[in-house]
């Protein structure tokens, strides 16, 4: 094991792109969890000091579409764009496995979303036929009507009012059969509900939106329903994550034993982005919570990349 995670680490050790892209209104979202009896040692001089990692392929979530930006990345470019992030914060690829602190299992990829109620045929069908069923309600109560007042104007002299029986089955079978096309397209509304509420919880989960998601339960009805609506708008969009989970090195080695110290979810929208080109932009911002514990979900601007021009001067005429 130590030979195939070595070989990833130096791999990882290469240079790495560091080009800054433009990011306005992206948003990095961030959770970050750190085991109680893992703490950063420091240098005498100041700054962390330095801990040795070898990488690990966790797995490659695929969306439902074909992405170009992420569907042909291997899994040596991804960790070439993980390092330099991991770098600035003082871990660093090993070369001996004696010496290696963490084993970073890398998972990367675009997350699956469920189809958005208010476009989904479902909802549509349960749309018209409520109109069915509205209709056919108000059709009966128009006829009821209509016979009451007969009977109502039935006086000394006068014909009794007559209900017609064939046109009232006709009328009630209508509404009856209204009805149950409309339970019907409730349930199959509400089993898609259902299956929506799955893939957010799961999504959350991968994400590292778990607490918020919890947290936020019950509050329909309330005034903190917004946050809940919040949360589920950032869910259901799709979801560009890498999630590193750094193990023990030494006691996975040597004992054969799986110890987590510290796991970071990040994740941006996919609208308007491309995977390849702000891996590193989103790595380098949650970088400042690897090996920390972020107490919750951060969202973080990602940083804008700018030029500035200075004032033109001259040197001097050329031979």
């Amino acid at each position: 094991m130590a030979r195939l995670a070595l070989a990833c680490a130096a791999c990882a050790g290469a240079a790495c792109p560091s080009r800054a892209f433009s990011t306005r209104d992206q948003v990095t979202a961030i959770s970050a969890r750190a085991s109680d009896d893992y703490v950063r040692a420091t240098l005498p001089e100041g700054g962390l000091k330095p801990e040795y990692y070898a990488f690990a392929e966790g797995g490659h979530w695929t969306g439902a579409v074909s992405d170009a930006s992420i569907d042909g990345l291997k899994f040596i470019e991804v960790a070439r764009a993980i390092a330099g992030p991991l770098k600035d914060q003082a871990y660093l690829p090993a070369r001996d496995a004696q010496k290696t602190n963490l084993l970073i299992v890398v998972y990367w990829g675009r997350t699956r979303t469920a189809e958005s109620t208010k476009d989904s045929m479902a909802v549509q069908n349960l749309a018209k036929e409520s109109s069915n069923l509205a209709g056919a309600t108000g059709s009966l109560q128009q006829k009821q009507i209509a016979q009451a007042d007969a009977i109502g104007m039935s006086g000394p002299g006068m014909v009794c009012g007559h209900i017609q029986a064939s046109t009232d089955f006709e009328l009630i079978n209508s509404k009856i059969s209204a009805d149950n096309s409309t339970s019907s397209a409730m349930a199959v509304v509400s089993a898609g509900n259902s299956q929506r509420d799955q893939v957010d919880a799961r999504n959350a989960l991968m994400l590292g939106f778990d607490t918020a998601w919890k947290d936020t339960e019950g509050l329909a009805g309330t005034p903190l329903a917004h946050r809940r609506e919040d949360l589920i708008m950032e869910l259901e969009q799709q979801r560009y994550f890498v999630v590193l989970m750094a193990y023990d090195f030494q006691l996975m080695w040597k004992e054969k034993k799986h110890k987590l110290l510290w796991e970071t979810r990040y994740s941006v929208p996919e609208r308007g982005t491309s995977f390849d080109k702000y891996l590193v932009s989103m790595t380098r911002r949650a970088s400042q919570y690897f090996g920390r514990n972020s107490r919750g979900l951060m969202h973080l601007d990602l940083p804008e990349g700018h030029v500035e021009v200075g004032e033109v001067k001259s040197l001097g005429a050329l031979p």
